[in-house]
């Protein structure tokens, strides 16, 4: 008999993992993700524009991208169609992008299909599958819920081996629902499995207009409300709900920017830290909460040329930050330290 294989919570809380990367800023992170949408809606426009702008390392509406290698599995097309496709939205699309119209199914070869594009483009970073239903064997399956979730968890086993966002393109059933996650064709097994759901609904078929409702582990829920220009084929952003709301990180981000200006580098505990940024208490927050926030924002720090890392220290939880843009840093190399029995720590 295997033993479980477990880890204590001080451990746990102690141990440094790489943070989440996002192909696309708050929108598309590394791991599993399904668009769903009726046909002919406009999914694989969508899709396509997606990986130019990940490839092209352009912003995808107002979320910033860095470019990558992208695969695009369009097996529904052919090369034609897609070089057709391609020259409506560019004249220029880079040699990152790849395209392939057949593939092998799921469960026989598809996973070492994609395991050697990656080992022959390491830089990949975004992999479409257009669609879902392509790569699947039909099946007699009793239980369609443990098919689901058994497809999906193979993928999503492979884009957490490679640290890599995989989208799959995917259809919604016809019967409507108030709540558009449920229109998703298929079981919870699939919907439920992924890391992130997008769903693109139009109100009335022959509208323009539609509606990008947006949900997963990582992202926030928001909902972009689009039209599709049928002389640029693109999906153009008409607004997006998150915007109203209120963004307290980009505060706090401000805050700790300003701090690092002023002293490059420093440890200390959250609490210490706080009152540093926010001797007044103005921002409403506990040691807790903005420890929180710090590592939610270890990406966006790290973007910002501030690296973030986390020890213990004579029971203390010890904040490591440190500027390495090189940026108003006049006094470089002096550590400010709350903890002066032991050196500060840093890195990513």
């Amino acid at each position: 008999m295997n033993r479980l294989q477990t880890i204590d919570a001080d451990t746990l809380q102690s141990t440094a993992y790489e943070p989440v990367s996002f192909v696309v800023d708050d929108l598309l992170p590394q791991g599993l993700h399904l668009l769903a949408g009726a046909p002919k809606i406009g999914k694989s426009w969508l899709a396509l524009w997606l990986c130019l702008c990940a490839a092209q390392g352009k912003p995808l509406w107002t979320f910033a991208t860095r470019p990558c290698e992208v695969l695009y599995l369009c097996l529904e097309d052919s090369f034609q169609r897609i070089q057709s496709r391609l020259f409506d939205l560019t004249e220029d699309a880079p040699p990152t992008l790849h395209f392939a119209v057949m593939s092998q199914q799921l469960h026989n070869g598809l996973v070492e299909q994609i395991e050697q594009f990656l080992k022959e483009h390491p830089q990949t970073r975004l992999i479409v599958i257009d669609t879902l239903q392509r790569i699947r064997t039909a099946g007699n399956d009793a239980n369609p819920y443990a098919s689901d979730y058994r497809d999906i968890g193979v993928l999503k086993a492979l884009a957490d081996k490679h640290r890599i966002a995989i989208l799959l393109v995917h259809h919604l059933r016809k019967m409507n629902d108030d709540d558009p996650m449920n229109m998703i064709s298929g079981t919870t097994g699939l919907s439920g499995a992924t890391d992130s759901n997008f769903v693109l609904r139009k109100s009335k078929r022959r509208e323009n207009t539609a509606t990008l409702y947006c949900t997963g582990r990582d992202i926030p829920y928001r909902e972009l409300a689009l039209e599709f220009d049928g002389e640029d084929h693109v999906w153009k952003l008409l607004s997006d709900d998150c915007e109203q709301k209120e963004q307290p990180n980009e505060r706090i981000l401000f805050l700790l920017s300003e701090l690092l200006r002023r002293q490059p580098e420093i440890s200390a505990p959250a609490k210490a830290l706080l009152e540093k940024i926010d001797p007044a208490s103005a921002e409403g927050l506990t040691p807790n909460s903005f420890s929180h926030r710090i590592r939610k924002s270890v990406d966006a720090l790290r973007r910002n040329g501030i690296t973030v890392s986390f020890r213990k220290s004579n029971g203390d939880r010890l904040i490591c930050l440190k500027r390495v843009d090189g940026v108003d840093d006049p006094v470089a190399g002096n550590i400010v330290t709350i903890d002066p029995e032991n050196p500060p720590c840093f890195g990513v």
